[in-house]
C-alpha cells in the first residue's frame, strides 16, 4: 500500500477532523434575535433616556460582535498565540485616542474666535468696514 509523503497513517488521526463542528444555524438565529431585541428597545424606549437606549443597544452589538468573533471567525477553537497577536492591536487602540486628544478631548482650540464676537463686529463697521461690493454697490449724490 502506497502513502503520500507527509501524510500520516489513517488509523492515527481517523477520529480528528479539524475544528469542533458548530451549528452554524443556531449562531445565525443567536444574531438575528439579537438584532431584532436592539430594534425593539430602540422602538420601545423611543421616549425616555437616549443614554440609556444607546447604551442598551451597544451592549446588544457587543454581545453579536463576540458571536461573529468567536464562531464566524475561529476565534473560539484558536490556540493561546491569538494573544500574542491581540496584544499590538490593543496597544495601537489606546495610542490613537492619546495621540488625538490634544486636538479634540482637552479643548486645545478657543471657541470664542474674534470674528464671531458683538464687540469685533462692533469695531469691524466702525472703521468703515464692509464688502468691497458694498462700497461700488451705493448711490452717489
Amino acid at each position: 500500500m502506497s502513502q503520500e509523503p507527509g501524510l500520516a497513517p489513517a488509523g492515527e488521526h481517523a477520529g480528528y477532523h479539524g475544528y469542533p463542528r458548530v451549528n452554524y444555524w443556531s449562531v445565525f438565529y443567536a444574531l438575528c434575535v439579537l438584532t431584532a431585541l436592539s430594534v425593539v428597545a430602540d422602538l420601545v424606549g423611543e421616549g425616555r433616556s437616549k443614554i440609556i437606549i444607546g447604551l442598551i443597544v451597544l451592549a446588544i452589538a457587543c454581545f453579536k460582535a463576540m458571536f461573529v468573533m468567536l464562531y464566524f471567525m475561529h476565534l473560539k477553537f484558536e490556540g493561546k498565540w491569538k494573544f500574542v497577536l491581540l496584544a499590538p492591536t490593543i496597544i495601537l487602540a489606546m495610542a490613537i485616542p492619546a495621540a488625538l486628544m490634544p486636538d479634540i478631548g482637552s479643548h486645545y482650540y478657543d471657541y470664542e474666535v474674534p470674528q464671531t464676537t458683538e464687540s469685533a463686529a462692533a469695531e469691524h463697521d466702525a472703521h468703515g468696514g464692509g464688502s468691497p461690493g458694498e462700497a461700488a454697490a451705493a448711490p452717489e449724490h
